[in-house]
């Protein structure tokens, strides 16, 4: 995993801005069923750990997407924010809301057993399965 940075950003209308202080420089794609369905495509995504902070949370709504996570957005413009981890707390966040994206870098896709024929990434990538993935992360608790 790339080393990380401390990255900051903002939904579309400002009205939630946050620092991430252990920001990933890896950019991952999910193709999971609930990604495409809450953003009508693959969710691209920074790990940024634990250690977020927001300001005006006030204007961030929760879905409880999942027994084992959950999904922000902010309830003035309806910007994605960040997919979390109950158990961890470990955000996932949005990764066209960060100001400066230049030190990305685009290098794994997960769920890629269910992403759909109409789209493909020209990116050479690490690509994993769902079952990849829980195998790796471990399963979900039910």
């Amino acid at each position: 995993m790339s080393s990380a940075i401390n990255g900051k950003g903002n939904c579309l209308c400002g009205g939630v801005s946050f620092t991430a202080k252990n920001a990933s420089k890896s950019v991952g794609a999910c193709h999971c069923s609930m990604c495409r369905k809450w953003g009508g495509a693959p969710f691209m995504a920074i790990d940024c750990g634990v250690d977020v902070i927001f300001e005006k949370e006030e204007n961030i709504s929760v879905f409880n997407s999942s027994e084992w996570a959950e999904r922000g957005y902010c309830n003035k413009c309806g910007s994605h924010l960040f997919y979390r981890l109950k158990e961890s707390k470990q955000h996932m966040m949005a990764a066209g809301l960060f100001d400066d994206n230049t030190m990305f870098e685009f290098d794994h896709q997960v769920f890629i057993d269910e992403k759909p024929s109409y789209y493909c990434f020209s990116n050479k990538t690490k690509e994993m399965t769902g079952e990849e993935v829980f195998a790796r992360y471990g399963s979900p608790s039910k």
